[in-house]
């Protein structure tokens, strides 16, 4: 393990690392059923299908996280990216309309897509064109990507991580509609009945979040995950008592046989090249370099943004075996091609586990192993509340943005592509976007300021692309 690992090296312990990747795993265990249910319309396009791709979530987060383990040794994990997954569904309806095949058979066709653009990668990161476009962000918006994810992770825990339905509406958000309400009787006649449940999601989350500062105060190893189990066993308690239902009911009648024969009917190696080809070759480089655009610059900005928080950069900002973990991410996005899943790449939520203190590919290594035994243990994995990780999340939000400290204020070509950076990730939802805005304003303002030498030709180049994807309607 050590010889392996290298956890001596890495001032780390085999305890930490498995704390840390079921830290890690925890935070994105909601991929397992939430990636099936948009990519199949949440079931409406067949059970068979769903199975197909909740299995091939599981089998293509563990091969990526494996990869980046042994690969590269680092703490990240992979799962199917959160909008390049509501991005595919959007795909496959389109190739519907244009083939006039069935939404399968168009899903099997939109596969082929993702087996290109993991194919792309897999030459890019070997002829090292990935690494270089990550030297090529310049050292101010480097240091910005993680506060901004932060501030991106603190959105999903405040917001969207408990989204509450109800007879008037919904989905309701805590930061939105509770905090957001003027009286807390004007909260309660918005939400109607599901007022509650967002009393008890508020509790949940600032009880696991204190208990995590606390616990972290006090330097106990596992502050995040044992935060999370605190703020569990609260929200499970309010359901008996205060909404009277049972937190435990779906166990009796779940099932812990992974439904394989639907996968092998459904995606696994169903790669439907005849309909591929059906969608033309414009439309085709046309999304390919859409897929790979975002999926990049989310992977890129997660690797930056959570190995300078947990100092895996060198002096320089860049992390050591960055070609082998970018490899990783295209490994497991062919890996989700075959298996039958959208694009895979690193998950923000990794933040969580080397917060928790991995440091190796032993936590990468927990974390997969935790995808594959979701196989069977589904269930189990589905009762862990919503409001419980957005604990971990706040509280890992909140100590990314330690990095601006390190940016220098006095400089606007530093201090400007950054704030645009902090606003423009969490409100789009996507890392790759908030990047790209900064990369264009940092080269309009070298440019205005008479300092165009400072820019690097790839720079340009980047900045050009995303201002063709960001104005021209492809």
């Amino acid at each position: 393990m050590e010889k392996l690992f290298k956890l001596k090296e890495n001032k780390t312990t085999v305890r930490t690392e498995i704390v840390a990747g079921l830290t890690t795993f925890m935070t994105m265990a909601y991929i397992i059923a939430l990636n099936p249910n948009l990519l199949t319309g949440f079931g409406a396009e067949g059970q068979d299908l769903w199975n197909g791709v909740f299995l091939a979530t599981c089998i293509a987060s563990a091969i990526g996280t494996f990869c980046m383990a042994f690969l590269a040794n680092k703490p990240f994990a992979m799962a199917p990216g959160m909008g390049l997954n509501s991005f595919f569904a959007v795909v496959v309806a389109n190739i519907v309309a244009i083939t006039g095949t069935s939404y399968l058979e168009s899903f099997q066709a939109a596969l082929v897509l993702i087996l290109v653009e993991g194919i792309v990668f897999v030459l890019l990161s070997v002829f090292n064109v990935r690494e270089k476009i990550v030297k090529a962000i310049p050292l101010g918006v480097r240091l910005g990507i993680g506060p901004s994810i932060g501030l991106m992770l603190m959105n999903i825990g405040f917001g969207s991580n408990a989204g509450i339905y109800s007879e008037t509406g919904g989905p309701f958000f805590a930061m939105r509609d509770f905090f957001g309400a003027l009286t807390a009787k004007s909260a309660k006649d918005a939400m109607g009945s599901g007022y509650p449940a967002m009393v008890l999601s508020v509790v949940t989350m600032f009880v696991g979040l204190f208990i995590i500062v606390a616990l972290d105060h006090h330097k106990v190893k596992g502050s995040v995950l044992y935060g999370m189990l605190g703020g569990s066993v609260i929200y499970w308690a309010g359901q008996a008592i205060f909404l009277h239902t049972n937190p435990f009911a779906s166990l009796a009648t779940a099932s812990f046989v992974p439904p394989f024969a639907d996968m092998a009917k459904t995606t696994l190696f169903k790669l439907n090249f005849a309909g591929f080809a059906q969608i033309g070759w414009f439309t085709v480089i046309t999304l390919v370099i859409t897929f790979c655009i975002i999926d990049m610059f989310d992977t890129i900005g997660t690797l930056v943004g959570t190995a300078t928080r947990a100092n895996m950069v060198d002096e320089n900002g860049e992390m050591p075996q960055m070609k082998e973990a970018l490899l990783s991410d295209a490994i497991g996005t062919i890996a989700g091609s075959v298996t039958g899943t959208s694009t895979v790449t690193t998950f923000i939520e990794s933040a969580s586990g080397v917060e928790a203190g991995g440091r190796t590919g032993l936590t990468a290594i927990t974390t997969g192993v935790m995808f594959l035994l979701c196989m069977f243990i589904a269930p189990v994995a589905a009762i862990i509340p919503a409001p419980a990780t957005s604990s971990a999340l706040i509280y890992v939000g909140i100590l990314m943005l330690s990095n601006l400290k390190k940016i220098d204020f006095d400089d606007l070509s530093q201090i400007l592509p950054v704030a645009i950076m902090l606003l423009a990730m969490p409100i789009s939802g996507s890392i790759g976007h908030g990047i790209g805005l900064a990369l264009i304003s940092y080269t309009i303002i070298k440019l205005c300021t008479g300092k165009a030498k400072d820019v690097s030709a790839l720079t340009y180049i980047l900045s050009i692309i995303f201002l063709i994807k960001f104005f021209l309607p492809l």
